[in-house]
């Protein structure tokens, strides 16, 4: 009996071994299918830098709203490198998010990958800042240009519609920088009296825009204004100028971050165009999530602005 059941029992037992080894590889795709499935509900991400506080608030509200959406948020830092967005955004496609929620370092740089996560249908929504050369599903963001132009108008006004002022761009390529600029030199267009003795970018950075304002006053002590394209920035020359000892200088900045409107508060800077950053992140989680149930979205969505003044 023992030779018999022992020849029986090994073949049983070799039989269960190769079914397990072919077992082992069909089940691959059933460990994969819960990320994937999980992926119809994960939304990327992709912020130009999280060392401005503006960008850090519409981080928080995204990530405000995508739990309120049960929505799996990505985010990742380009640090302002244009290169670095690309990977990352590579790195998003990869992981097949549903959508990709991107505020660009460069509006040109990124339209390639922006393609790239169109063709791999994933859908994209821009945050702030457009994207050029890339067709998106849709753009969440203040007027800028009507930002620029209110900043415009409160300066004019501050300094007797004469003098001479500076204004600092953000980083060059951005649309942000852009449309500002183009709505502050509408709006000062055609003041005879006016003057701007400097423009030149300082990449939304307030060490740069320190630097770039005391350079700037090195050559011309008699700046009456400065416009910054953003807070940062006009943090930065506030600086420059206290430092230099120059006085009565109407700084106007844009975003309306913390730091600023406590200058504006203390009487340091004049006044800061209000962007709303929290918003625009809640309203692009929200828009995403409408975009995975299927749901027709606007392609330009404005988020309201408003005038921090004294």
């Amino acid at each position: 009996m023992k030779r018999f059941l022992s020849p029986l029992l090994l073949g049983l037992l070799t039989v269960g071994l190769i079914a397990c080894t072919k077992q082992g590889p069909d089940s691959q795709p059933a460990a994969s299918a819960t990320p994937a499935a999980a992926g119809n509900n994960t939304v990327g991400l992709s912020i130009s830098t999280l060392n401005n506080p503006f960008f850090v608030s519409l981080k928080d509200g995204a990530e405000a709203a995508a739990k309120e959406q049960g929505i799996t948020l990505i985010t990742v830092d380009a640090q302002n490198d244009p290169a670095k967005q690309i990977a990352n955004i590579e790195d998003l496609i990869q992981k097949k998010v549903s959508v990709i929620l991107i505020n660009p370092a460069d509006s040109d740089a990124v339209a390639g990958v922006v393609k790239q996560a169109e063709d791999a249908g994933i859908k994209v929504i821009s945050l702030d800042r457009s994207v050029n050369g890339a067709p998106v599903t849709s753009h969440i963001a203040s007027d800028n240009k009507a930002g620029g132009k209110m900043a415009a108008e409160f300066l004019l006004e501050k300094i007797g519609g004469k003098g001479n002022i500076v204004e600092l761009e953000g980083i060059p390529g951005s649309s942000a920088a852009r449309e500002r600029g183009e709505g502050f030199n509408a709006g000062i267009a055609g003041k005879s009296d006016v003057k701007v003795v400097a423009k030149q970018p300082a990449d939304f950075d307030r060490a740069k825009g320190l630097s770039v304002m005391e350079n700037i006053l090195q050559g011309n002590k008699n700046v009456v204004g400065v416009f910054a394209h953003n807070d940062e920035m006009a943090l930065g020359a506030l600086k420059a100028i206290e430092a230099a000892g120059v006085r009565n200088v109407v700084v106007v900045g844009f975003d309306a971050t913390d730091d600023a409107v406590k200058a504006v508060k203390e009487g340091k800077m004049a006044a800061t165009v209000q962007q709303k950053p929290d918003l625009i992140g809640k309203m692009g989680v929200q828009t995403a999530k409408q975009v995975i149930d299927g749901k027709a979205v606007d392609a330009s969505i404005p988020v309201p602005l408003d005038l921090v003044k004294q």
